[in-house]
């Protein structure tokens, strides 16, 4: 891949190959109240804190090419890892290999064969993707997105640029800050429809919040490992971060509610346990993520039984 070329407050990196912005970037939004990150076909806005302080990263895609341009206090922080964020990093070139692909179900190799240009992201901001991670412990993602976009509306700032560039999106914004977090009263979570149990967890996670950033210099599967010190943080909530900040092709989220049993159908027309989902992606170790991945995107629905029922407990930590 093409290095990317860096020039004052822009960046441009050529994919060679072809590149799907909305699929790779796609991941990273928690559902449509999610405003630090807004994505359409050839373009993409995104509001985060770096180091330096709060930036705006806009990404424009022509051809393989991908431009990018920053403002704010942390552009150029946020330049420097836009070609991670595009996926740069990530090879799918065994995944790819005919030994291996060979090996693929057919359900996967066909959706491989009609989307070649997704990448893995890596964000590599771990509280950003924690926090929304741990608001989607023991509830509906539903109920989450819903608490997460009210809590970035009250205590989320506006991006950068946002009234002074009329090309940013209005009510783009940038999450609280470690710090910022920390601030929320009690009152304010409950009224987030957010319980105790996952507010004290997102304190625990932004009181360590310095420790917790330097896992990003660190392999995925050590890093997932080194987050579940934390107490409240588990295997599901430690692979829903890395396959974000890491752009992990393994690690797949062991305790999510309809995750095994969609994996069951899909690969072996029965539904599966956590543990009969690992058996079935064992083959595939190392890219069990790309698996799951390219099983969603293969329209893939496992089977419906009986009338919809509202699920109290969807996720464990």
């Amino acid at each position: 891949m093409t290095a990317a070329a860096l020039t004052g407050q822009a960046l441009a990196w050529d994919a060679e190959g072809p590149y799907s912005l909305q699929q790779t970037l796609g991941i990273i939004g928690r559902g449509p109240a999610d405003k630090t990150i807004m994505v359409t076909p050839g373009t993409a806005w995104l509001a985060f804190n770096t180091p330096a302080g709060p930036a705006t990263l806009g990404i424009s895609q022509r051809g393989t090419e991908l431009h990018a341009r920053a403002c704010g206090p942390g552009a150029e922080h946020a330049l420097a890892g836009t070609p991670a964020l595009l996926g740069a990093q990530d090879d799918w070139s065994h995944f790819d290999s005919p030994g291996f692909a060979n090996s693929l179900p057919h359900r996967v190799q066909e959706a491989r064969r009609r989307h070649p240009a997704v990448r893995l992201p890596a964000t590599g901001r771990m509280v950003d993707a924690l926090v929304p991670a741990i608001l989607e412990q023991k509830v509906t993602a539903l109920e989450a997105r819903r608490s997460y976009g009210i809590l970035l509306q009250k205590f989320g700032t506006k991006a950068p640029g946002v009234g002074t560039d009329p090309a940013i999106p209005a009510d783009l914004r940038v999450a609280p800050t470690p710090r910022q977090w920390a601030s929320i009263p009690s009152w304010a979570w409950h009224q987030a429809g957010v319980g105790p149990q996952r507010s004290a967890t997102v304190m625990r996670v932004v009181g360590s919040a310095s420790g917790l950033e330097r896992l990003a210099k660190l392999p995925a599967a050590e890093a997932a490992v080194k987050m579940q010190s934390i107490p409240g943080i588990g295997v599901w909530t430690a692979a829903e971060t890395t396959q974000r900040t890491h752009g992990d092709p393994d690690q797949v989220a062991v305790g999510d509610y309809h995750l095994a049993a969609y994996v069951g159908w899909a690969l072996a027309g029965k539904a599966v346990d956590d543990p009969g989902m690992l058996e079935l992606l064992e083959p595939w170790r190392g890219h069990r993520q790309r698996v799951v991945r390219m099983l969603q995107l293969s329209g893939f629905r496992k089977p419906s039984f009986g009338p919809r029922m509202t699920i109290q407990h969807h996720r464990r930590h």
